[in-house]
C-alpha cells in the first residue's frame, strides 16, 4: 500500500526542526513525504504558549458561544465588508447540504480601513479590522486571542520556510507570495453542536490557503476526516498538545501539483455526545492580492517532480472548490470564495459580485460549491 493511501495521520516533532542539523534533516525528510503523499499532519512541540491555548480552549471559547444571541448578532458578519464577524448556525451549504456549525471569523492585525478609489478592484477591500465582543461582554478575550493569532502566524511563517526546504528549494522561496505588509490572515472559532438532522458539520472541501493550522479544541470529540487516494475517509482525531496542519490549493498550484491539497470534512458530534465540538482553524491566507498562482508555478527540482510522478495523478474527489486559482488573482479568488459562502455580506458590500454569483437573488443559504 502506497503512503498516498494513508490509513492514519503522521505526527512530526517541531523541536527536531530547531535542533541539531541531523535532527533538522530528519524533520525535512518526514515533511517531504507528508507534502507529497498525505497533505495532513500533526505537529507537536511547537512554541505556541500552552497556557494561552488552555485558557482559550477551556475558558474563552465556551463563553464566547454562550453569549446572549443579541450580543452575538451585534457583530454579525453582514456588518463587515471583510467577511469578519459572527455567523448563525446552518447558514452555509456544502454540496447541497447544510453545514451545521456556528462560527466567528477573525482576521490578524489589520486595524484600519483601506480607502478605495473609483475603479479600484473590489477585492482590495477584503482585508480589514475584525469585530470582537466588547470588553464588558467577554473581558480579556480580544487581547488573548490576538496574542494567540500572533504566535500561530509566526509559527506558520517559519513552517512555510520548512516547506520550501522540504521541496528542495531555498527557504525563502514561498515568501515571495507574502511580500506586502498590507495583508490579513483568517481564523475561525467554530462550534459544531449535536445534531439530529444531519451529521454534516462541514462537507467535503479543500482549503485555499497554503497552510492551515487547526487547534482541535474539544479533545473528547472525533469528527475531522481526511480523504486518501482511494477515496476512503480517514479519521483525524484530536491529539493532545498538537496542531493539525493541512495544505491548500494555492500551494498545490504553485508547486506544479507536487504538494497535495487533501479533501477533508467534519462530522457533527453523534447524538450520544454530551458536549459540542469546538475547533479553531488558522488559515495562512494573506497572500498578496495581485498574485496569480497559475502564472507563478515554481521551478521544482527534478527529484521532487519524480516523487510527484511516482505518487501518481491526484484523483477527482468530492471536493471541487477553489478552481478559480487557475485563472484569477489571489484577491479575487478570496473574494469569490467568501461571497459564495456569505451572500448576505456580498449583497450588502459587493452588489456587482452578488449579482454575478446569484442572478436569481438571495439564496436561502451560502453555497460554497
Amino acid at each position: 500500500m502506497s503512503s498516498a493511501n494513508f490509513q492514519s495521520i503522521p505526527t512530526l516533532d517541531y523541536s527536531l526542526a530547531t535542533s541539531v542539523p541531523e535532527s533538522r534533516l530528519k524533520f525535512i525528510s518526514q515533511l517531504r513525504t507528508v507534502l507529497v503523499n498525505v497533505g495532513f499532519l500533526y505537529l507537536s512541540n511547537t512554541p505556541v504558549d500552552e497556557d494561552l491555548i488552555h485558557k482559550l480552549k477551556h475558558d474563552y471559547v465556551p463563553r464566547l458561544f454562550g453569549l446572549p444571541q443579541e450580543d452575538k448578532d451585534r457583530i454579525k458578519m453582514a456588518n463587515s465588508p471583510h467577511f469578519l464577524g459572527y455567523s448563525r448556525m446552518g447558514m452555509e451549504l456544502t454540496k447541497g447540504e447544510v453545514d451545521w456549525r456556528e462560527q466567528f471569523d477573525f482576521g490578524t492585525g489589520f486595524e484600519g480601513e483601506r480607502l478605495l478609489k473609483k475603479g479600484d478592484p473590489a477585492y482590495w477591500n477584503v482585508y480589514g479590522p475584525s469585530q470582537y465582543p466588547s470588553e464588558d461582554q467577554l473581558p480579556g478575550f480580544k487581547s488573548l486571542f490576538e496574542e494567540y493569532l500572533a504566535q500561530v502566524s509566526a509559527l506558520a511563517s517559519d513552517f512555510l520556510r520548512l516547506v520550501s526546504e522540504a521541496l528542495g528549494l531555498p527557504p525563502d522561496t514561498l515568501d515571495q507570495f507574502y511580500q506586502t505588509n498590507d495583508r490579513m490572515h483568517l481564523s475561525k472559532i467554530i462550534k459544531y453542536p449535536i445534531q439530529r438532522e444531519s451529521r454534516q458539520g462541514v462537507g467535503a472541501h479543500y482549503d485555499g490557503a497554503m497552510l492551515t493550522f487547526l487547534l482541535q479544541a474539544s479533545e473528547e470529540h472525533r469528527g475531522l476526516q481526511a480523504q486518501n487516494l482511494r477515496g476512503e475517509w480517514i479519521d483525524v482525531p484530536p491529539k493532545p498538545d498538537t496542531f493539525v496542519i493541512n495544505f491548500g490549493r494555492s500551494l498545490e498550484f504553485v508547486t506544479q501539483g507536487v504538494v497535495r491539497a487533501t479533501s477533508h470534512r467534519v462530522l457533527a458530534p453523534p447524538l450520544d455526545s454530551k458536549t459540542p465540538r469546538y475547533s479553531i482553524p488558522f488559515f495562512y491566507s494573506g497572500m498578496d492580492l495581485e498574485v496569480r498562482v497559475d502564472e507563478s508555478a515554481l521551478k521544482m527540482p527534478s527529484g521532487i517532480l519524480q516523487l510527484r510522478d511516482e505518487r501518481g495523478v491526484l484523483p477527482e474527489t468530492e471536493s471541487i472548490n477553489y478552481p478559480e486559482y487557475a485563472h484569477d488573482v489571489a484577491g479575487k479568488v478570496y473574494l469569490l470564495g467568501r461571497a459564495k459562502s456569505h451572500p448576505d455580506v456580498a449583497e450588502r458590500h459587493y452588489p456587482d459580485v452578488f449579482k454575478e454569483l446569484f442572478p436569481n437573488g438571495m439564496p436561502l443559504h451560502g453555497v460554497a460549491y
